[in-house]
């Protein structure tokens, strides 16, 4: 195929050539009983219910989810490549410890990353991509009211919906690594912020930073739109990082298994 035809081409159609493959396991239908394995192990890691340090004992897990042994350990080593388990020795795999130091780690590489994605999407997306970052700011901004009503109930809701808004900004930057390393990160930022926020108290400043963001990109103001998106990934784990040392300062189990008593939403 010529150089213009591929240009012609749409973009996701072409990412799927090249490039990691981790997206379309973790968001799409599984293919494989360890891809659906990987999928809910990962998912439960991020929300907490399965939480920092706790061993991911295969027997547990093939009751818990209903599959065998043979993909439960495939997954469990796909997750340890990801960060979100580790493996130790003999001992088997354990879920990711988690620390002050790795979260502040997370956000400087987000900042780095995330808008460098944001950047190359400005730079290069069409209007398709902005109709996305349109779509998903609205479908989050709709979900407002009921968080403030229900925020127990809408706090899985809430989290897809911020995770497509981040994905819509970085979709165009038209590099499959650099998305891959953006949604590795978003999966250790979520992790965190579940483990030590709790949804009752979003900041009124976090709803008003997604619509300055999206204003900034839709008007192809790369330096502004990069700017708010840092201030706004540092503000969220400076507000998990002072949970932490105040969980910290009240207990006296390891850092790895935390006990949890989250207080209000950060981003």
């Amino acid at each position: 195929m010529c150089g213009e035809a591929a240009q012609r081409r749409p973009m996701r159609a072409r990412r799927e050539e090249w490039g990691p493959k981790s997206h379309a396991v973790r968001n799409g239908a599984p293919k494989t009983l360890a891809d659906g394995a990987f999928q809910r192990i990962r998912e439960d890691i991020i929300k907490g219910a399965l939480r920092p340090g706790e061993k991911l004992k295969p027997d547990r897990l093939s009751a818990r989810y209903g599959i065998g042994l043979s993909p439960l350990r495939e997954a469990l080593s796909r997750l340890a490549s990801d960060g979100l388990a580790v493996a130790e020795g003999q001992r088997g795999f354990f879920v990711a410890p988690v620390s002050k130091g790795e979260l502040e780690d997370v956000a400087d590489l987000r900042v780095t990353f995330s808008t460098m994605a944001l950047a190359r999407s400005i730079a290069v997306g069409d209007e398709a991509w902005e109709a996305a970052i349109v779509s998903a700011y609205y479908q989050l901004n709709k979900l407002v009211k009921h968080m403030k009503a229900a925020p127990a109930t809408y706090a899985d809701e809430w989290e897809r919906r911020n995770r497509a808004f981040h994905a819509a900004l970085e979709g165009a930057c038209n590099s499959p690594w650099l998305l891959h390393i953006c949604e590795l990160l978003y999966d250790q930022s979520e992790r965190y912020r579940r483990n030590y926020v709790a949804y009752p108290k979003i900041e009124p400043r976090i709803y008003e930073e997604h619509r300055l963001i999206m204003e900034a990109a839709l008007a192809r103001d790369a330096k502004a739109a990069c700017r708010i998106l840092a201030e706004h990934i540092r503000r969220g784990a400076g507000a998990t990082r002072r949970l932490m040392e105040a969980k910290s300062a009240g207990r006296t189990a390891p850092m790895r298994a935390p006990a949890r008593t989250p207080q209000s939403l950060a981003r």
